[in-house]
């Protein structure tokens, strides 16, 4: 599609879509390149959302996404809502741990964190809330996998695989039989997949009919980590949050 059989609304969405973690300011210049637009368009298109609130411009002109976006965002089921019924299993699983402990969904092939809590002598982590990796990189991304259709799992199987450390499962045949345990096990192990110095343990976490709808997970330093003593808290910590969503095992 040009840009001139573009909608209004896409246009809109494509200034938005310009701001993400590599570039949450930007300037006007910057909005018009990463959208595909005209100076003059992005400069009427950027003045709207400013004085609508979905974007603020500071003193030097660079623009931020802004606050309004998120009173709206936090009106989505997988979000702050989830995130309030999920603080305090994830509150007591950094408790027992003292340990990163992370709350995720899935978006398509993505997982995007929507809470994470860590103590200052925690493993260093690249995540923050809002982040997005690839599913099989990260232990809350292979339990989100495990459980989603069998076509999404063939389809991700087969697609490309991007490596992020020599460890990173990069061999479809490797993460099929890795999803299967993870079904079998009930939590998901990642081993120095993004980082080679952590370690993650996850779960899945249900909604009211069962279904996975999130993971909580654990990453500590690989280095002394023990996975059957980390298991059984994650699990309780999944179980409590579904029980939370209305969750009830048959």
């Amino acid at each position: 599609m040009s840009v001139g059989e573009r909608s209004a609304a896409d246009r809109l969405l494509a200034v938005l879509g310009a701001f993400d973690q590599e570039h949450p300011a930007l300037s006007l210049t910057d909005i018009s390149r990463r959208a595909g637009l005209s100076l003059t368009t992005a400069h009427r298109l950027a003045g709207a959302l400013t004085a609508w609130g979905a974007l603020e411009r500071d003193a030097a002109g660079v623009y931020h996404v802004g606050l309004r976006l998120w009173e709206v965002a936090a009106l989505a089921p997988r979000g702050l809502g989830l995130r309030q019924l999920a603080l305090p299993y994830l509150e007591d699983l950094y408790e027992a741990t003292h340990e990163n402990v992370q709350l995720a969904v899935r978006d398509g092939t993505e997982v995007v964190y929507i809470e994470w809590l860590s103590g200052r002598s925690a493993v260093g982590v690249h995540i923050r809330v809002g982040a997005r990796w690839p599913l099989h990189a990260t232990g809350v991304g292979l339990a989100l996998l495990a459980h989603a259709g069998p076509d999404l799992q063939e389809e991700y199987c087969a697609g490309p695989l991007a490596a992020f450390t020599p460890y990173t499962i990069t061999d479809p045949g490797r993460l099929r039989r890795t999803l299967a345990e993870v079904r079998r096990s009930g939590v998901a192990v990642s081993e120095r997949q993004v980082t080679e110095d952590a370690l993650s343990v996850a779960a899945p976490v249900r909604g009211p009919g069962g279904d996975v709808v999130a993971a909580v997970s654990v990453v500590v330093p690989r280095a002394g980590a023990q996975v059957p003593a980390l298991a059984p808290a994650v699990r309780l910590a999944a179980r409590g949050i579904s029980r939370a969503l209305g969750w009830r095992p048959q």
